[in-house]
């Protein structure tokens, strides 16, 4: 189906260009002719990928491939408990990150119900109802209030039609249908002559002829976007498969230049010096690192969902620690949905009504004095009229919240009478003139004290030309001062009539009305939104609105929410007009986004990554789904948000409040200080592993380690360990910092430095107690015991260093984290059990020792701790040093 821009033609052209009559709809014959060319309207489905195939792809990784390597030389050696416990090791890391990482594809789903099951159409001069997935383009389709539209239409005839279009356009308001052609250049959200797939008929009735079917109508095309965006790796799974590459590149060519040294210089036997290569590999390998870190981000993800913020992707987790921009939704998201009068303008003064949705608690003042309607006859006509010329009902449920029936403008005009100091009454309408978009106006004929009157309430401009034209300066003036504001105005005139009059028309509508006034109706800010948002500041986070209101009142919303200077906007036809770097310019220049389609949304996530920030998108609609998707991370509301967007999306926030996502961000921080602490822990470990091999074979020596007993290390103790980090508090002035660069590496030059330096002084110690106990002749089986432990016990005392990067390790929080002496004591019964329990002695090749042979171990774990804490000590004070002297000329120029 060609692109048409149906909305651009005169009804005549459509029905010429569709071979159609409206009385008669399209013949039978024809129609399942065109389902033949068309096919059926429903949403093509994407492929799905096999869950095995999703299973197999955690191997996919250099590391994996190295231990799988060294699994399949261990079965040719004959050492097949090696084989099993490393084979062990790598299912059990494709199975933890499988089970974490595998994400429902439901999204395509949700579309897919959101579309109608049946449909009335026209078809050879016959009413008929047929299924929604069989109409075709050129259908005739009734649709009356309470229908899920089944396709995309253009309007052949309309009656009071209201729409639902908030999921697809985000407008919070029905928009009100008509049939006249429209300008070439109108955006979605103006396209009033048409309706629209997965959209809702709120009032009234029409006739649609059938534009698009299935994957060509506006939901179809959002499907096909959603389906087609390629959503991005997160930062950390970027940086730890860099740092896979690299270390198993190092691991490798350590391992062919160790073999070389060892078969070329030593006298090894080959199966002997393969064992020990092995050994090397799995020792520099940090096999517990990915089951570390999936444990670590689902422990946040824990937390997190304890503060109303759902994670649907663990290492969305870390991701909100890099976050430089929030492109957040209006309607739904930043406001709350909730049409609400705010004010009355009369003539003579301006009152304010309190409180925001349709809950009806609130006062009406004046001059921050309460208004009794006994003194204000004029406000109290102002009140009976809203309230007469009105088809809107306000309901309360069961849980005490309040919601309205009918129109959302004319719901919000019942509160507001409601907050009156006295009751007013709803007149008994005796004749009444339906509002229409074509005139924009409701007037009802009513009798009060013995008197007629016309009550009119409708668009300020159309009930200005009812009124004495000296009246209208000093009204527009009051309708473009509040305009600015961002409110919606609604007015109301009265006329009295002859009391003979029965009932009213047009004609009666055209002059000799008394202006009463104007109501100031806005979708209310959250109130919290406002302190997020100069939170997000603070940890230099940018906000952007993008929203499909009208440029004027989203920047008087942004003003009010701190975002944006007020002043500039621009709107999506804007945007559509940009070539790719003017799009990227005007994605970090603007703030607030108005008119915008969900094309632009997704343009906008797209122009500010390749600008290098670290998007998240906040939405509730179905429109916001492709740009959820795309986004570096998706946010959707738990509440008001559709299926479409949670599924879309790696976040839901339960309770909808924006402030949920500065908690998730500094959860974010958190969890990422967390993992790169568990890092500086664990690598340590595996280095000096490697090291005391690496010096063996360098020279000859008895190697100090089984693959086996290096593979408990890597496993058991150090995941079990590490775990305690993930407990660790957020440090403080997190949250004053800015984000950190998505560029920047997982190891820092000074995390590089560490590693080294604990690697350094762990396996020197280790060598250091070897040479001395070979040489007062020790058996092999107590030494590999003893390096076994002398390792562990390193590791533990060494976890006290990790808990804070910079601060002294026994400080005012040293107790703080009682996970951090529960795995020490845990780990301890479990090393004593390696030492002394005989399963244990033959699994991991361990012998018994004498008591006073753990002197050794812990000797060597003390003298850890104490010369990490005087290497921490040493660059707080040279960091001192630096910041006296960049302080001292900054002071003396």
């Amino acid at each position: 189906m060609t692109e048409e821009r149906w909305f651009d033609e005169e009804i005549m052209d459509v029905l010429d260009k569709q071979a159609v009559r409206l009385g008669e709809g399209l013949r039978q014959d024809e129609a399942i002719h065109r389902l033949e060319v068309w096919g059926h309207n429903e949403l093509p489905e994407g492929k799905r990928e096999p869950a095995i195939i999703k299973f197999l792809k955690h191997f996919h990784d250099v590391l994996i491939y190295v231990l799988l390597a060294a699994a399949i030389i261990t079965v040719v050696l004959g050492h097949y408990i090696d084989t099993i416990v490393i084979l062990a090791v790598v299912v059990i890391n494709a199975a933890i990150g499988y089970i974490q990482q595998n994400k429902a594809e439901k999204a395509l789903d949700s579309i897919r119900d959101m579309l109608s099951i049946k449909a009335a159409v026209l078809r050879s001069g016959k009413r008929i109802e047929i299924l929604a997935t069989e109409l075709v383009p050129g259908d005739l389709v009734y649709l009356r209030a309470g229908d899920k539209v089944p396709a995309d239409m253009r309007l052949a005839e309309e009656a009071n039609l209201l729409v639902e279009e908030s999921s697809l356009t985000g407008e919070s308001e029905a928009v009100e249908k008509q049939t006249d052609k429209l300008p070439a250049d109108t955006v979605l959200g103006d396209r009033t002559n048409m309706v629209f797939a997965g959209t809702s008929i709120a009032s009234g009735s029409g006739i649609g002829i059938v534009t698009a079917t299935g994957g060509s109508t506006e939901l179809g095309k959002i499907s096909s976007a959603m389906e087609s965006v390629e959503k991005l790796q997160t930062p950390l799974l970027k940086q730890t498969a860099q740092f896979g590459k690299r270390i198993s590149m190092i691991i490798v060519l350590c391992a062919i230049g160790m073999f070389f040294i060892g078969y070329s210089f030593h006298d090894y036997a080959t199966a002997e010096l393969l064992l020990a290569i092995i050994g090397l590999t799995v020792a520099a390998i940090p096999e517990g690192l990915p089951a570390v870190l999936s444990i670590i981000l689902a422990l946040g993800v824990q937390t997190m969902a304890g503060k109303n913020a759902i994670v649907r992707n663990l290492p969305s987790v870390e991701t909100l620690g890099a976050v430089t921009v929030i492109c957040s939704d209006k309607t739904g998201t930043l406001t709350k949905n909730e049409m609400t009068a705010t004010s009355v303008i009369l003539s003579d003064g301006e009152i304010q009504a309190s409180g925001v949705g349709y809950s009806p608690e609130g006062t009406l003042k004046l001059n921050g004095k309460k208004v009794y309607l006994t003194d204000h006859p004029r406000l109290m006509k102002f009140l009976s009229c809203v309230k007469t010329v009105n088809d809107a009902h306000l309901l309360k449920d069961a849980k005490g919240n309040w919601a309205v029936s009918g129109g959302a403008t004319e719901g919000c005009l019942l509160t507001l009478v409601e907050k009156a100091d006295q009751s007013v009454e709803k007149l008994p309408v005796l004749s009444k003139i339906p509002f229409d978009s074509s005139y924009k106006y409701m007037a009802a004929l009513v009798e009060e004290q013995g008197s007629k009157w016309i009550y009119v309430k409708g668009a300020p401009e159309k009930l200005l030309k009812m009124v004495p034209e000296k009246e209208h300066v000093e009204w527009e003036a009051k309708i473009a001062e509040h305009a600015k504001r961002g409110e919606r105005l609604l007015g109301t005139a009265i006329k009295q009539v002859d009391y003979h009059i029965d009932e009213i028309g047009h004609e009666d509508m055209e002059s000799g009305f008394e202006f009463l006034g104007l109501a100031g109706i806005i979708d209310p800010p959250r109130e919290e939104v406002i302190e997020s948002i100069a939170q997000c500041k603070q940890a230099g986070i940018r906000v952007k609105m993008i929203t499909g209101d009208h440029k004027e009142t989203a920047v008087a919303i942004g003003s009010q929410l701190g975002i944006g200077d007020g002043l500039k906007a621009i709107e999506g036809r804007e945007l559509d007009g940009l070539n790719s770097r003017e799009l990227e310019a005007a994605a970090l220049e603007y703030d607030i986004f108005a008119r915008t389609s969900p094309t632009n949304k997704l343009q906008l996530v797209e122009a500010l990554q390749a600008q290098g920030q670290v998007c998240a998108m906040t939405g509730d609609g179905v429109n916001d789904a492709p740009a959820l998707k795309r986004a570096d991370i998706g946010i959707a509301m738990g509440i008001k948000g559709t299926e479409v967007s949670k599924e879309a999306a790696e976040m839901v926030l339960v309770d909808d409040n924006f402030s949920t996502i500065v908690n998730a961000v500094k959860e974010g921080r958190r969890v990422y200080d967390n993992l790169k602490k568990t890092i500086l822990f664990i690598l340590p470990t595996n280095v000096s592993e490697g090291l005391l091999i690496f010096v063996s074979i360098l020279f000859g020596t008895t190697i100090p380690l089984t693959p086996v007993q290096i593979l408990w290390v890597n496993m058991i103790t150090a995941v079990t360990i590490s775990l305690a980090i993930a407990f660790e508090k957020l440090e403080p002035g997190t949250m004053e910092r800015p984000p950190r660069k998505a560029q920047s590496p997982l190891l820092s030059g000074y995390y590089i430095f560490r590693i080294v330096f604990a690697s350094t002084i762990i396996g020197g110690g280790i060598l250091w107690m070897n040479s001395v106990l070979e040489s007062r002749g020790y058996e092999q089986g107590i030494l590999q015991t003893l390096t076994l432990q002398a390792l562990v016990i390193s590791q533990l005392l060494y976890l006290f260093n990790c808990r804070s990067e910079r601060r002294f390790a026994l400080n005012r929080d040293f107790f703080s984290n009682k996970a951090a002496f529960i795995v020490s004591v845990i780990l301890l019964v479990v090393q004593l059990a390696v030492t002394y329990v005989p399963f244990m002695n033959i699994l991991l090749g361990t012998e018994p020792i004498a008591l006073g042979y753990w002197v050794w171990p812990l000797l060597i774990g003390l003298s850890v701790f104490i010369i990490v804490e005087l290497e921490k000590w040493l660059m707080r004070s040279m960091e001192r040093v630096g910041k006296r002297s960049k302080t001292n000329q900054i002071k003396h120029g």
